[in-house]
Formats: structure tokens, C-alpha cells, sequence
């Protein structure tokens, strides 16, 4: 068997000439350490209470500093000493024609380098056994089995022995504590921190320390910390990544740097020449990754990045697996990269959702282009999240239809990113159209998506000119949706086309819809007796065909309902809500179409029901999650039920409370033409009840209310006490209040994008940060957050 001699075995031998006792060796740190105080201050408690702990995580996060940080701060606890042992050079001893297993192997690198009398495992056990040692063994993870091994052999037999482990996967053995160690927290892209605020980040910190080894002038000023605070963001916060690219300083400006980051992997290739290979280029780095992988392992990373925003199982299994990934072996596959730190598994209410850092995202995408896949998996992305609005249509008028609401939103940047594909290739317009068209109605209202389905269907319907049913369908949706919106030129030109080719289609259902958004227009517009027409229509057109569609019949009844009540029509009324139990079973989907139903028993004379049914319909906005917009209307019916009542203080607040939201989410109640004569003759009487100082007074304070307090306040419950004023300061960056009040206006991300002047990719980051920052599942979440924020700044 060859031999050999490292600098700690002649220390060793010195040391014993001398008669002492080698206290330890540690790399000394040449570029000095940033930040990362929680996490040593956690991994030394578990290290006192565990024989082996891991730190694991993507490559470049920076494991090996962290150990080392921690090692040295550990040296008082260890009088024997702390020892380092990079393991990066060493490879399989078949492959160096060395006669011994891996874990042999390992034990005899590692004996070599703590000095012991024979440098086998016995002769290391020996050394190990009576010394009070931390052990650090560094990049285990292309040797995991030797290290794994020889980690138990060593804490059986030697049991003061502390190991403290770096890999980018566990050594899966018992009694390992595994660490997984965090990116650096991070700035916003384009966010206007105080240079305060940018000192608090660690990556900005780390980021400057570095920029000022190259240029010992550098200093963050007004003009380069937004950028400097874009780059931190856009490399996830890894340390390497982020070292790289403050080693273009020279050369560039940050903001050059930034620019560059278009394409990562090109710019970051300036590591230390001293730094192993596979930590001087961002590439090399995630190419050691990749190669640790197995094969099916690659191929999974690489189809994974095909989804935005994460995924869940039942989504990967769908669009990833095939003959050459099979679905038997995917659990297993999903687990080797978590493993691996390639993969993050987080809580998503009852299940589990997987996300990759954007770098890692980035790497796997470039390689499903190398493997020509990338057009197939993109369709067969597209081709699932269809499937999955179509179940979703087909099960919504259900006990699933919370469910449902929750998925949808959960998917949205799938959704997305399945419109933006198709609109993007040639032919595939059609498509775009159908996701958009399946969508259930009551997504658009509880998720706040006008906006944005009104730009895809734009864009869509301008590429796929082909007169078919999915067409007519998405002029018609169209329609309704700048209906609903008050574009009322907009949406009537649509009808117009829309309608013209259901006739010309003759598709029972196309025309059945036609009729009942030419209802809703005519409704919107105060038109009643033409919008009972159309809504008649379109309910004989449902009675009458062999393809019932509960969705669109329920959606025809609520403002047939509506109108019957606003004509005088008591028995239509009556019809149209039995109608609505039969098919909802008075189930969740009766709960979504409460706030109508409610409308309907006033327009009808049913006040004391219509109360009833609007606080039902805020308790059901409440537990969904829902966009403001859904309370906003609410407030504004029981405003009109306190007044009737003679509630006048109650309703002067609702008024202002409504008026709060409404203004809010970009939009006002005059939307509703029908309906605005009951809001001017609450205003009116409540005003003449209470006198104009009083009233104003009133109203104001509804207007100054918080989200939470304005439903206690409705629904009769305790009142929270508002949030500290200096709270969303913690909770989010300058940037991330932006976004997050422009999610309360309902905007999508493509118009967050414009409005703040940053690509679309930063404002979905942004959005996710917010949603995990403040513990949220859903956009309609972060608005009424950042509402209640909005109403404790005001006060």
C-alpha cells in the first residue's frame, strides 16, 4: 500500500520531539468573516449536545467558512484541540489503485492529517479514543459512505469526540443533528433602502467587505448601493456567487455587474486562483453539483426548473416523469436532491411544495435546453396546469371548492408562466386562450386577476384570429371582465364579436354565456328590463341543452336574482335561490354566491336576510383569503341594511370602511351602476340622521379602521390591537411595501413590473419573499395585510 506524509504528520512528529501535544490546525481566514451570527450561535448549541453535526447546502453557500468560523471560536471547548481535513482532493481509492474501501480510505487521509502513530482506522480509533477533540471534515459529499462510516466508528469507540461535518448531503448515520445552512439574507432588486437598511443585510456586508479587497476605495454611496443590493438579490444570497461577482470591480460598476447578471455563469468567472477549481467559476461550482448527482437525479433538476415558484408533487410527477424518469422512482429522486441541497421542501398548509434558489433554477434550465428537452416540458407544463384548471371548473360548484380556490391560487406563477409560453410561440395562442377560458369565474373576483386575464386574452385573442367556440369564449370573457371593471365601451365591442360567432358557431353553451354577459352588461349598466331578457335567455338556453354546466347556470341565476329583486319580481327571486340551493347543496360554492344572493333579498325587501347573508359572505372572504375587493362589496350592502335599520353610527362607518377598500384596490362602488342608487340614498339619510360633522366624522373613522379591526368590528368579534408602527419596517424592505401595496390594488405581476420599472422575474421574487416573510399562501393575504398596514400608518 503507498504511503505518504502531510505537514501535520511532521508536525505531529515535532511536536512529540518537543513533549507536547498537537492542540489543532485551522486554515487561517485570509479574507475575513461576514455576518452568520444566529447560525453560529445554533450550530455550536447542537454541536455541544450532538457527536456529529452536519452543515449542508448548495454549493457556494458557504459551508466550509461557517465551519471553520465555528471551530475557531470552539477552540476553548476542545483541550485537544480542533483539527480541519479538506476532503475536496481525495476521490474513490480504486481509482488510485489503492487496495481499501472507502471508508478505510478516508480513515487513513484522515489519520495522516491529525498525526496518529499509524495512519489505518485501527491506528485512528487509538488516537481518537481518550481526546477531547472537534473533528472537522470538510466536502464529505463525494465520499459519503467512507464518511459515514468512519463518523460511526469513530463516535462509538471515542467518546469525547465532537465531529462537526460540511457535505452537500447528509452522512445519513444515527445520531447525526443535520444543519442546513442558509443564504445570506438579502436586499430587494431595485429597492430604495437607507444605506442603514442595506447594512443590515449580510449579503450587501459580505459583498462590500470583498469589493473593498479589490478596490480598496469602493464605498457604498447613493449612486451604486441599489445596484449593489439587485446583485445580493439576483445571487440568492450565496457567498460565492456573490464574491465572484465583486471581483469584476476592477472592471465594472456594480450596476454593469448587475446588468451582466443576465447571464450569470458567463460574468462570474474570476475565483482566487487559489481556490479549489470547483469554487472558481459560479458554473463550476453548480457543475460539481451536478456531477455528484446521479443520472436520474440530473434529469430531474433539469425538468424541475421548468416550473416557476415552486411545484407540488402531484405536478412533478405529471410533467417530469416518463420512460426515462419513471413515476416508481421519483420519490426517490426528489429525495437524493433534497439531499443534496438542491431542492427546498417547504410547508404549504397540508402539503408540501419544492422550490429551487434562482441560480440552481437557472443551471437546470440551461441544461434541459442542452438536452433539447425544453419545448417538450414546457408543453407538457402547459398541457398539465390545463388539466388541472379543468378539473377545477369541472369540481367547483362542490364541497372542494375552497380546495380549489386554494390551488389555483397556489399555481398562479405556473399559470402564468404557462399563458407567457404560449403567447410566446408561434401557433400556440389557442391555447393561452383555453387555460384563460377554463379558469372558474369566481377566480377573477377572489383573486383579484382582472387586470391581468384582460392583457392575456388582449394578446391571445390578437395571435389566434381562428373563429372556434374557444374564441367566442374568450371575447365573451373579455367582455365580462371590463364589464366588471367599468370599461364599459371596451366591453361592449367585445360582446358584440363574441356574440356574433357564438350565433355563428351555434354552440349551446357559447350562446348560453353570450347571453348572460350581455345580461350582466345591461345590468351594470342600470338597463333592468333588457338584462332580464338576456338572463331569461340564457336560462331557457341551459334548461333546454344536453350538456348542463352547473358553473355557468349558477352564474346566470345570481343577477337574474339580482334584477328579479330590482323589477319587484318577489316569486323570480325566490326561484332563482331555490334554484342556487338545489345546485350548490347549500354548500361552499352557496357561500361564494352569498354576497348576491344577499343583494337579491334586499333588492327584494328582505333587509334583515340581506344582513344575514353579507356577514356569512365576509366570514367565508375572511377564512379564503379573498381580494379586499369581496369585503369592500359586502360593507357597502350592510352599510345600506345599518341605515334601513336606523343603525346610523354603524352605517356612516361601514360606508367609510368600504369606501377605504375600495379606493384601495383601484376601484369604486360607482362600478355598479344598478347599485349606486342605494349607496347615495344610505349616504343621504345617514347624513341627515347624524348631521354633516358627525357623519364625516364617522367616516373617517371607518376610513381609518385596519382590515382586521373593520371585520371585528362587523362580525362582532374582539378587536386586535394594531400592528407596532415600526413592525412592517422588520418585516419588509422599502421595495417589498411597494409591491405589497400594489397587490392591494390587485395588480398583477407584470404590471407591478411596470410600474416600478423592473423585469418580471424580480416582481414574482419579490411577491414570494413577501408571502414567506409574512407567513402568507395567498396574494388576497398580502393585500389585506398591507391594507391593515396602510390604516395603522394613516391613524
Amino acid at each position: 500500500m503507498p504511503t505518504c506524509r502531510s505537514d501535520s504528520e511532521y508536525a505531529h512528529d515535532r511536536a512529540s520531539a518537543m513533549g507536547t501535544r498537537p492542540s489543532g490546525q485551522l486554515p487561517a481566514d485570509l479574507c475575513g468573516f461576514v455576518g452568520r451570527r444566529r447560525e453560529l450561535s445554533e450550530i455550536r448549541t447542537i454541536l455541544g449536545n450532538s457527536g456529529l453535526v452536519t452543515l449542508t447546502g448548495v454549493g457556494g453557500v458557504g459551508k466550509t467558512s461557517l465551519a471553520l468560523r465555528v471551530g475557531a471560536q470552539a477552540r476553548r471547548a476542545f483541550p485537544d484541540g480542533v483539527w480541519f481535513v479538506d476532503l475536496t482532493k481525495i476521490r474513490d481509492p480504486e481509482l488510485l489503485g489503492w487496495e481499501m474501501d472507502s471508508s478505510e480510505f478516508v480513515a487513513h487521509v484522515v489519520a495522516m492529517e491529525l498525526g496518529a502513530a499509524e495512519p489505518t482506522l485501527p491506528g485512528l480509533l487509538d488516537h481518537l479514543a481518550d481526546r477531547d477533540l472537534l473533528l472537522i471534515l470538510d466536502n464529505c459529499e463525494h465520499m459519503i459512505p467512507g464518511c459515514g462510516l468512519l463518523a460511526n466508528a469513530l463516535l462509538r469507540t471515542c467518546p469525547r469526540l465532537r465531529i462537526l461535518a460540511t457535505s452537500r448531503e447528509p452522512l445519513r448515520i444515527h445520531g447525526e443533528m443535520t444543519y442546513p445552512v442558509p443564504p445570506l439574507s438579502t436586499p430587494h432588486p431595485d429597492n430604495q433602502p437607507t444605506l442603514a437598511d442595506l447594512i443590515e443585510s449580510e449579503a450587501a456586508a459580505l459583498f462590500t467587505t470583498r469589493a473593498k479587497a479589490a478596490v480598496p476605495t469602493f464605498e457604498l454611496t447613493e449612486t451604486n448601493y441599489r445596484a449593489v443590493a439587485g446583485i445580493c438579490h439576483r445571487l440568492d444570497g450565496v457567498p460565492l456567487a456573490i464574491e465572484l461577482a465583486a471581483a469584476w470591480l476592477p472592471t465594472l460598476s456594480p450596476q454593469q455587474i448587475l446588468d451582466r447578471l443576465i447571464d450569470r455563469f458567463l460574468l462570474l468567472t474570476r475565483g482566487s486562483r487559489t481556490a479549489p477549481d470547483r469554487q472558481k467559476t459560479l458554473r463550476a461550482c453548480l457543475d460539481w453539483s451536478f456531477e455528484l448527482c446521479t443520472k436520474p437525479e440530473r434529469t430531474l433538476w433539469s425538468r424541475l426548473s421548468v416550473f416557476v415558484g415552486g411545484c407540488e408533487l402531484d405536478a412533478v410527477e405529471g410533467i417530469c416523469t416518463d420512460d426515462e424518469l419513471p413515476q416508481a422512482a421519483l420519490l426517490d429522486v426528489i429525495a437524493g436532491l433534497i439531499d443534496k441541497s438542491i431542492l427546498i421542501c417547504e410547508d404549504h398548509g397540508t402539503t408540501k411544495r419544492f422550490r429551487m434558489l434562482e441560480t440552481v433554477h437557472h443551471y437546470g434550465e440551461q441544461h434541459l435546453h442542452h438536452t433539447g428537452e425544453y419545448d417538450t416540458l414546457r408543453r407538457r407544463h402547459r398541457d398539465w396546469y390545463q388539466n388541472l384548471v379543468a378539473r377545477a371548473r369541472a369540481e367547483w360548484v362542490s364541497d372542494q371548492q375552497g380546495h380549489w380556490l386554494n390551488r389555483i391560487r397556489s399555481v398562479l406563477s405556473n399559470l402564468r408562466a404557462a399563458v407567457e409560453f404560449c403567447l410566446g410561440q408561434p401557433g400556440e395562442a389557442h391555447e393561452a386562450m383555453r387555460l384563460v377560458v377554463t379558469l372558474p369565474w369566481p377566480c377573477w373576483w377572489g383573486l383579484g386577476l382582472f387586470t391581468e386575464g384582460r392583457r392575456w386574452l388582449h394578446l391571445a385573442l390578437a395571435q389566434a384570429p381562428q373563429p372556434t367556440v374557444v374564441r367566442a369564449k374568450a371575447l365573451l370573457l373579455d367582455a365580462e371582465l371590463a364589464i366588471a371593471q367599468g370599461d364599459t365601451d371596451i366591453a361592449q365591442g367585445l360582446l358584440d364579436q363574441g356574440n356574433r360567432l357564438a350565433q355563428r358557431l351555434g354552440d349551446p353553451l357559447t350562446l348560453a354565456y353570450a347571453a348572460h354577459v350581455q345580461g350582466m352588461g345591461a345590468l351594470f349598466a342600470g338597463d333592468l328590463p333588457a338584462a332580464a331578457h338576456a338572463l331569461h335567455r340564457a336560462r331557457t338556453i341551459l334548461a333546454h341543452t344536453d350538456e348542463p354546466d352547473p358553473n355557468l347556470t349558477l352564474l346566470t341565476l345570481l343577477p337574474s336574482g339580482v334584477t328579479a329583486g330590482l323589477q319587484g319580481d318577489h316569486d323570480l327571486v325566490q326561484e332563482c335561490r331555490r334554484h342556487i340551493l338545489t345546485i350548490t347543496h347549500a354548500g361552499p360554492a352557496f357561500r361564494q354566491a352569498m354576497w348576491l344572493v344577499g343583494v337579491a333579498a334586499w333588492a327584494d325587501g328582505n333587509t334583515t336576510e340581506a344582513g344575514h347573508y353579507q356577514e356569512e359572505y365576509l366570514r367565508f372572504s375572511q377564512e379564503q383569503g379573498l381580494n379586499p375587493l369581496a369585503a369592500a362589496r359586502s360593507l357597502e350592502v350592510l352599510a345600506w341594511v345599518s341605515a334601513k335599520q336606523r343603525q346610523y353610527q354603524r352605517a356612516a362607518t361601514l360606508l367609510g370602511a368600504a369606501g377605504a377598500l375600495f379606493r384601495d384596490v383601484g376601484t369604486s362602488f360607482r362600478a355598479f351602476k344598478h347599485l349606486v342608487g342605494f349607496h347615495q340614498t344610505c349616504a343621504q339619510e345617514t347624513r341627515e340622521a347624524l348631521a354633516d360633522t358627525v357623519f364625516e366624522d364617522t367616516v373617517e373613522r371607518g376610513r381609518n379602521l385596519t382590515y382586521e379591526g373593520m371585520l371585528a368590528y362587523v362580525l362582532g368579534e374582539k378587536r386586535p390591537e394594531p400592528a407596532p408602527a415600526g413592525q412592517v419596517t422588520a418585516l419588509l424592505t422599502r421595495r417589498e411595501r411597494e409591491v405589497a401595496d400594489l397587490v392591494a390594488q390587485g395588480h398583477s405581476n407584470k404590471e407591478i413590473a411596470a410600474a416600478l420599472v423592473i423585469s418580471l422575474r424580480t416582481a414574482e421574487t419579490h411577491v414570494e419573499n413577501i408571502l414567506r416573510k409574512l407567513g402568507f399562501t395567498s396574494r388576497s393575504q398580502v393585500a389585506a395585510w398591507a391594507y391593515t398596514q396602510q390604516r395603522t400608518r394613516d391613524m
